[in-house]
């Protein structure tokens, strides 16, 4: 819950920012629905950003204030009109003023003065008791008039107000009560509108967590899709998103956004960055860099461009956390910096506090800690934590600082100061976070040899993940369990959680190689090799020692006195011999090491000449791929053109291919996965499709040689660019889905398919790009393969053939060093 301070402010920002300031331009153009669209969106971005540290309200307000919008906008809905009486007053702050007018009007003005002044009273920033009285006084009125009346609409506006009032009263029971008279109502009236608008005012006082809240949205969306309001069918479709993002269905929630911009595009509605932002967090937990990296420099790069600064701390922030997580912490640490600094002179979103305590983690990462300590004083000082997750953030990265430079009881002390505020917080938007924090606090406590202490915390990390408030796929939360499981004997359970340390810290930082298990077991064993070698030196040793004991008896028999010296004299003929054969030996080593180092040297040069070979092939390609652009240029005949871009495609699919061989150290085979990946993406870019077409991409890890990877690629790049220019005509949208996989026959099977208006199976009248099927065909017989085209709800191409060598073949021959062949 917000503090007094921050309400006051909030409340004065508020009155200081009236509807008299000029609304900016690019807001300015925007009707009625599109201005509560924006201020929708903008304040549920800073409520959940802000992860209740503030409220509802004082969210709404913010967002009024940054774009200069009427604060009655976003409460209003269900009795605004043109010329709404007294709305300006209200507007104002001048409530004395409002409440005169309320005194000398009648009718449904009464009515509309009263539920505007029961709106200002309940949706004040925070809960006030009085507050909460005068709203009720005036919502009473309110219900009373309308009922005199017995006009419906204004039964149904006081009623629903009433129900957000009793919500805010924490009587859960009489808010339902208010709500379902309305709803039941209008189902029986046919009203669409107002059972849309009684749904909508249900839902947005349930908890994101309430299942039947998705079902009501789901119902609203569909109302106000029929009745063509599609402002409101976007605002409903958002807050249906926002319940996936908080229930842990990241996927689902990353999948909405990105048709939320398409949504807001067909509308011309233009402040698409708070979708965008979301994406960028969502890419993120995904450790998805690419469409990270992209939406958080489209952000910045589109508020630098129109000069629109209004919420630039966020958006400065968001590029830096790609850049932090990704390694580039300098880069990280100046956008950090520019954060703070525009958050702290702009318009305070709460935002510029946490890309503090990111700039901390940054300096922290690059080993500066004594430096983030300091810092982390001197801001504390000039600017004190207000809410308790801040105190409880601050303790945590000075926790985090102070174990980095091996300080344990400083610490020590707190983290337990970090669980003490942690203890204080019960909000599902700050789940994650506290999951987070006391699973670093578990790994301090098992780095410091204590794992009873460590053992306490993990539970509570567990318990948070048992109740789906956080994600078990974190590299530190993997990184803990096999840690934990290590110190309890529980081996096999280590084993698999450090696998998935290793595939979510790889997939973070791009590597490539994933050995470290193997290392592990040659590491294992090389002691078992070592024990068994220290086993038979100590054999070695006693059998030496039972031979002394031999010689001493032998010497001291006077009786074997000439056997004695017969035997040194053997013994030293025996010795002779082996030195002459310890000599040759050498020789013959040195000779061996000698030609192995030829053989090494005959083979690294092979390796680097079919490098420079692919590389050659590759430049080459590359030229041929420039001249074609180059003689495009003069060409006017549109098919003559069309056959060189063809082309250009066709040779950049086998350049490829020589330039992964180049970079690859493998330069016998082709990782197919990354290849198709590229080859996608290199024609998504070409035709410049942006989000009109999605790909869907399934290739198993496969490697293929060269001579059946360049015709496959040939036959990928005829059958995507047949789909992007001709499945989808009048820029329709749609899916084409490219599946690389092996079948139970030991062959491979290639299918490319697109959900557009088919193609005709029949290949012999088919007229459209008729070189680019022969060429397919041709391909396929190279390939020895059997090809099939087909109609199925768009059209499908497979492709079945055998791979260039037999799989899995265990055993190979090994040839006859000793045959003279």
């Amino acid at each position: 819950m917000i503090m007094e301070v921050k309400l006051c402010f909030f409340l004065t920002l508020l009155l200081t920012c009236s509807v008299l300031a000029q609304v900016p331009a690019k807001v300015d153009k925007y009707d009625l629905p599109k201005k509560r669209l924006l201020l929708q969106l903008c304040s549920t971005y800073l409520y959940n950003s802000n992860q209740g540290a503030i409220d509802v309200d004082s969210s709404v307000v913010l967002a009024a204030t940054a774009y200069k919008l009427p604060l009655m906008l976003a409460y209003d809905e269900g009795f605004s009109e043109k010329s709404l009486i007294g709305s300006d007053l209200i507007e104002k702050g001048n409530i004395d003023k409002a409440k005169m007018l309320l005194t000398n009007s009648k009718g449904e003005n009464r009515i509309k003065i009263l539920l505007q002044l029961g709106s200002f009273y309940l949706f004040k920033p925070g809960i006030k008791p009085q507050d909460l009285q005068n709203a009720k006084g005036y919502i009473d009125n309110a219900v009373a008039e309308s009922n005199n009346l017995k006009i419906v609409k204004w039964q149904h506006q006081s009623l629903l107000l009433l129900g957000k009032y009793y919500f805010q009263a924490n009587n859960q029971p009489e808010s339902k009560k208010c709500f379902s008279q309305v709803i039941n109502e209008c189902r029986k009236s046919n009203d669409k509108l107002g059972l849309a608008q009684s749904l909508e005012a249900q839902a947005d006082v349930m908890s994101n967590l309430d299942p039947e809240k998705e079902k009501m949205l789901n119902e609203v969306m569909s109302l106000y899709a029929t009745l063509g309001l599609e402002e409101k069918r976007i605002e409903n479709y958002s807050k249906i998103t926002t319940i996936y993002f908080w229930s842990g269905r990241m996927q689902e929630a990353k999948k909405r956004l990105y048709q939320n911009l398409i949504d807001m595009r067909k509308i011309g509605f233009e402040h698409q960055q708070f979708a965008e932002t979301t994406i960028v967090f969502l890419e993120l937990h995904q450790h998805n860099i690419q469409g990270a990296l992209y939406y958080a420099l489209k952000s910045v790069k589109r508020m630098e461009r129109e000069k629109d600064y209004t919420f630039a701390d966020i958006f400065y922030m968001r590029l830096a956390d790609v850049y932090n997580l990704y390694g580039h912490h300098q880069e990280a640490l100046d956008l950090y910096l520019k954060s703070i600094e525009i958050g702290r002179k702009n318009l305070n979103t709460g935002t510029w506090y946490k890309s503090f305590f990111s700039a901390v983690a940054a300096l922290s990462l690059r080993g500066k800690n004594k430096e983030a300590i300091a810092y982390i004083n001197l801001m504390t000082v000039k600017y004190p934590p207000k809410s308790t997750f801040d105190k409880m953030s601050v303790a945590f990265i000075k926790a985090n600082c102070y174990e980095g430079i091996k300080d344990n009881i400083q610490a020590e002390k707190y983290f337990k100061e970090m669980d003490f505020y942690a203890k204080q917080i019960n909000s599902p938007e700050t789940s994650r976070e506290i999951s987070h924090q006391y699973t670093m606090m578990a790994l301090f406590y098992i780095n410091t040899n204590r794992p009873q202490k460590a053992q306490l915390y993990t539970h509570k990390v567990l318990a948070f993940i048992k109740a789906g408030a956080t994600t078990s796929n974190t590299d530190v939360l993997n990184m803990l369990l096999y840690k934990t499981d290590s110190i309890n004997g529980n081996f096999k359970g280590a084993l698999v959680h450090f696998q998935n340390y290793k595939r979510v810290n790889d997939s973070i930082h791009g590597v490539s190689r994933n050995n470290q298990i193997e290392q592990l077991k040659i590491e294992y064993e090389t002691k078992n090799k070592e024990q068994k070698i220290k086993l038979l030196s100590n054999q070695s040793k006693l059998q030496e020692s039972e031979l002394q004991k031999s010689k001493l008896l032998n010497n001291v028999s006077i009786g074997s006195l000439i056997l004695l010296l017969i035997i040194i004299g053997l013994l030293y003929n025996r010795y002779r011999l082996k030195q002459k054969n310890h000599a040759k030996l050498e020789i013959k080593e040195r000779e061996i090491n000698q030609k192995n180092i030829n053989l090494r040297h005959l083979l690294d040069e092979k390796e680097w000449l079919l490098k420079e070979v692919h590389h050659r092939v590759k430049n080459n390609l590359q030229t041929v791929i420039s001249l074609l652009s180059s003689q495009a240029a003069y060409l006017n005949n549109d098919m003559a053109l069309s056959a060189i871009k063809n082309s250009q495609h066709r040779i950049h699919s086998m350049s490829l291919i020589h330039q992964k061989l180049y970079k690859s150290d493998n330069i016998a085979t082709i990782n197919m996965p990354i290849y198709i990946t590229d080859l996608v993406e290199y024609l998504k870019e070409s035709f410049s499709i942006l989000q009109r077409i999605r790909f869907e991409i399934r290739v198993e890890e496969l490697e293929l040689d060269v001579a059946q990877a360049i015709p496959l690629g040939l036959i990928l790049n005829e059958a995507i660019t047949n789909s992007i220019k001709y499945a989808f005509p009048d820029n329709g949208i749609g899916v084409i889905s490219v599946v690389l996989e092996k079948t139970e026959t030991d062959r491979y099977l290639l299918v490319i398919s697109d959900n557009g208006i088919g193609i005709d199976t029949n290949l012999n009248d088919h007229k459209t790009d008729s070189f680019g099927m022969s060429l397919i065909k041709g391909l396929s017989e190279d390939l020895e393969g059997k090809f099939i085209i087909e109609n199925n709800d768009g059209t499908v191409l497979k492709l079945e053939f055998k791979p260039e060598h037999p799989l899995n073949k265990k055993y190979v021959r090994k040839p006859d060093l000793n045959s003279e062949d």
